[in-house]
């Protein structure tokens, strides 16, 4: 068994202005490291082997500034990011967000579908076993971070998973079982 611990990354510019960052690096704001640090404090002596993270800065920052000195190896991986919105990267949150459904299957205009986004977290939850069996780890990313663990640890379906209020919280456990080959 594997204890996975989600975070999100700690608030943006972007998020405070309403801009839905997508691949884009976005900023922490001054809001968003005060939480960071707050990461930092509730998790370093949380029993944890590793923190995985998107590598899009904002997530890089949040890992940075919560576990920068804790000497817990941060180590960043691609799958682990935001979905792609193509041209609508950095577009305003709202307007992106009222046709969220219409590109669960179907990717953005220069981006990739919902599907496509989670798919990538299941391929990151199936290496795990190979090197963190028995361990506690967090991984730090976005929305379609905490899709794809929901998709394929908790069987959610992604029309219920963009039905749903996202309701930011600290932290959501996870029990990924050995020898799950998830994606």
């Amino acid at each position: 068994m594997i204890e996975v611990v989600f975070e999100t990354h700690a608030t943006t510019e972007d998020n405070e202005a309403g801009r839905a960052t997508g691949w884009l690096p976005g900023r922490l704001s001054s809001q968003g490291r005060l939480q960071a640090a707050e990461l930092g404090r509730r998790r370093t002596y949380d029993g944890i082997a590793a923190v995985f993270c998107s590598d899009l800065r904002r997530a890089v920052e949040t890992a940075e500034i919560a576990f920068g000195e804790a000497g817990i190896p941060v180590l960043l991986d691609w799958r682990l990011r935001e979905c792609d919105y193509g041209t609508r990267n950095g577009m305003p949150t709202a307007e992106l967000h009222d046709h969220r459904r219409d590109h669960l299957e179907v990717p953005y205009p220069g981006g990739e579908s919902w599907r496509e986004a989670t798919d990538r977290a299941g391929r990151f939850l199936a290496d795990l076993p190979y090197r963190w069996s028995g361990k506690r780890i967090v991984v730090i990313g976005h929305v379609a971070t905490r899709w794809g663990l929901d998709r394929f640890l908790h069987g959610a379906a992604l029309e219920d998973l963009a039905a749903a209020d996202f309701g930011w919280q600290p932290g959501w456990e996870y029990q990924l079982p050995v020898g799950s080959r998830r994606a």
